[in-house]
């Protein structure tokens, strides 16, 4: 799974697949607080819709705008935030989502192999990132509906949370370290569905390379352009 998620990474150093080396493979089952609620609100926007037409004279483009107004609600069940301070939050919301409909009475007979973390970050503390998540969620589902438009602003967004019950779960993650020229790079892979994220290196040389490669031409294009119009 590590070898697929470096292919198609254009800027990653060729010698970072072959000379890194594996630390660590552990798998852990993350403690995660899971939200229920409700989110409703309304939203209003800026919205334009242009078509260009030519003249015998001119090139004219017309542009309407619109005031667009929407509101609804999205209820939401479950939305996981891990509860352990160890593990970085980006990788464990990243790696998401599992699926719920193989969730388990708990059972020790899960654990041999695994560790297993006991939350230190309270329900109170991930309340306001799952508020947050939820209100997102909330935002664009309501842009989502604001369409054949060729250009939309929010002016105004109103959004009301009504929370709901909290359940506490552990899910399954494996975690893998790599170490590459003294540098330690975290992997986190989805226990359940193998979805694999992590942070990897960048070549600078293959990102300057590329930029100049097509800065060079554009640059020499502006000038070509210039002459010709003087």
């Amino acid at each position: 799974a590590l070898k697929e998620h470096y292919k198609g990474k254009f800027f990653l150093p060729r010698s970072f697949t072959s000379e890194n080396h594996i630390q660590k493979i552990q798998g852990i089952y993350v403690p995660f607080w899971m939200f229920d609620g409700e989110a409703e609100g309304d939203a209003s926007y800026e919205a334009t819709r242009s078509h260009t037409y030519e003249t015998k004279d001119e090139r004219v483009t017309e542009t309407e705008f619109f005031n667009v107004y929407r509101s609804g609600s999205v209820a939401f069940e479950k939305v996981p935030v891990d509860a352990s301070s160890k593990l970085p939050d980006d990788h464990m919301d990243s790696i998401e989502p599992y699926n719920y409909k193989e969730l388990q009475q708990f059972s020790t007979a899960y654990l041999p192999g695994f560790l297993a973390d006991r939350f230190d970050v309270s329900v109170e503390q991930c309340r306001e990132r799952a508020d947050k998540r939820c209100e997102g969620t909330f935002a664009a589902a309501l842009r989502r509906t604001v369409k054949h438009y060729d250009t939309c602003t929010v002016k105004e967004l109103n959004v009301n949370l009504k929370r709901g019950k909290v359940q506490y779960a552990l899910m399954p993650v494996w975690m893998l370290n790599t170490k590459w020229h003294g540098k330690d790079f975290l992997f986190a892979m989805n226990g359940q569905t193998g979805k694999l994220v992590g942070d990897l290196p960048v070549s600078w040389g293959k990102f300057w390379g590329l930029f100049a490669a097509i800065a060079i031409p554009l640059s020499a294009l502006s000038s070509a352009l210039a002459l010709l119009f003087m």
